[in-house]
């Protein structure tokens, strides 16, 4: 399927830099061969002579004899082996010298090294695990936080494997019948009727859409969602921040236009990774510095996702609160009312001429108050679900979703097809289509340029 898939490929499967174990992959038809000419068990055994899922204890030589390293190999002979070929570990001391060296070896001796992902793209290719699983793979390296942890791991399972196989058959079972009416069109057999397979069709389109619309909070999980507090000079925001993020990591005083940029830091709430931005206070001054820094909260709040404004409670809303609202007004906005513990002189209805009373949190940051609500009001609005539970959903990628679009775009057609009575050749062809995309996903259908982008992606020794 790709040039070369016959060599015997090496790659060194550990992050480089000082460690206690260095591991050296081969994988391919000669792996066995080629660790064996570079090794010396201490009673003489041959790397060839040990099972699968069996470590020998030995040391890798040079031509000459002299010794680089003391070494454990580990043999899986194929198929039950990562890649379904055989596949040698050499688990070294840690360190760049010794691995390198060792690799050196491997490819003098007859490996070719491999390209990045190309451990898991004979995986699937071998047929051990299909597209939607090595992707997984992929994922579960670069995972950040526990939750994306989890998705990754439910994808390598083949969660994602098993729902696109519902949905082909799905698809499927509507295109038969449809082929059936067409095939069939003289005989005296009972068509099934339009409005039944459209209906079929709809509630493919829905689930379509569902996982169309959760690849989005599954990217958020994965990835964060950036989050600007914003208001007015010594509202409290450097403070809000030092007790979400349970640091001090920004400067808090009285002085008016103390924070003269922009602090981040990233917090884990619920394992979501929001990367809180606490912004220099708006307001109009002459400093220069200061000037600078009220620039830059105005971009920070153009490339935030959700805002937090952070209003006065012990104050009447001032020219520069209404200013500010008006400029986030439409946003997905939480305004807080900060200092509830002093005497409120603020008066909200102000504030919901901009903000929805529901989205309006009452906080204490100097008691704690209401920290705990505005947590749960930030996850609420992230996730635009109150009680969404990342664990129980299918999680599909970026490259998924890109064709789950392609087939609702299709499904809809198919749709309109059957609405306005056209014959059944038309539904079919959109179906067909719409079938073959979905294959996409799991990769039965997955053009050759397709799979190395992906795989490009992974590292060398994955």
């Amino acid at each position: 399927m790709y040039i070369g898939r016959k060599d015997t490929i090496a790659a060194i499967g550990t992050r480089p830099g000082e460690a206690a174990i260095g591991i050296v992959k081969i994988s391919g038809e000669r792996s066995v061969e080629i660790a064996g000419k570079i090794f010396r068990s201490a009673g003489d055994r041959k790397i060839s002579d040990i099972g699968t899922y069996k470590m020998i204890y030995g040391k890798i030589i040079e031509e000459d004899g002299s010794i680089v390293d003391e070494v454990l190999v580990s043999v899986m002979k194929k198929p039950k082996s990562y890649t379904r070929e055989d596949v040698v570990e050499i688990n070294c001391h840690g360190g760049i010298v010794a691995t390198s060296k060792v690799l050196e070896l491997c490819l003098k001796n007859g490996a070719r090294l491999a390209q990045p992902g190309e451990f898991t793209k004979r995986a699937f290719l071998n047929g051990r695990i299909d597209l939607s699983q090595a992707e997984a793979v992929a994922e579960l390296v670069k995972s950040k936080t526990e939750q994306s942890l989890k998705i990754a791991a439910r994808n390598l399972n083949g969660e994602i494997k098993k729902e696109i196989k519902k949905l082909r058959e799905r698809v499927l079972d509507i295109l038969v019948q449809l082929e059936a009416s067409v095939d069939f069109i003289e005989e005296d057999l009972e068509i099934t009727p339009y409005q039944e397979l459209s209906a079929g069709v709809a509630a493919i389109l829905e689930k379509i859409k569902e996982l169309i619309k959760d690849e989005k909070r599954g990217e958020i999980v994965k990835n964060g969602v950036k989050i600007a507090i914003v208001g007015r000079t010594n509202v409290g925001k450097s403070s809000l921040l030092n007790v979400l993020s349970k640091k001090e990591k920004a400067i808090v005083t009285s002085i008016p236009g103390t924070t003269r940029d922009a602090v981040e830091e990233v917090l884990n709430v619920e394992g979501i990774p929001l990367i809180l931005v606490d912004t220099a206070g708006i307001r109009k001054t002459k400093n220069t510095i200061e000037k600078l820094g009220v620039e830059k909260s105005l971009k920070h709040i153009n490339e935030a996702e959700v805002i937090i404004f952070v209003v006065d409670g012990s104050k009447k809303i001032g020219k520069m609160d209404i200013e500010i609202a008006e400029r986030i007004k439409g946003r997905k906005v939480i305004a807080c009312v900060n200092k509830i513990d002093l005497k409120q002189k603020i008066e909200k209805i102000k504030i919901n001429n901009y903000i929805a009373e529901s989205n309006i949190v009452e906080i204490s940051v100097l008691k704690g108050v209401g920290i705990e609500r505005l947590e749960d009001k930030i996850k609420e609005m992230v996730m635009n679900e109150k009680d969404f539970n990342i664990e129980e959903k299918i999680i599909i990628n970026i490259r998924h979703k890109g064709v789950m679009k392609k087939v609702a775009e299709l499904l809809h057609s198919t749709e309109n097809a059957m609405k306005e009575k056209m014959s059944e050749e038309f539904p079919s062809a959109d179906l067909k289509i719409a079938y073959d995309l979905l294959g996409e996903i799991v990769g039965e259908t997955t053009r050759e340029d397709v799979l190395d982008k992906i795989f490009s992606q992974f590292c060398i020794g994955k």
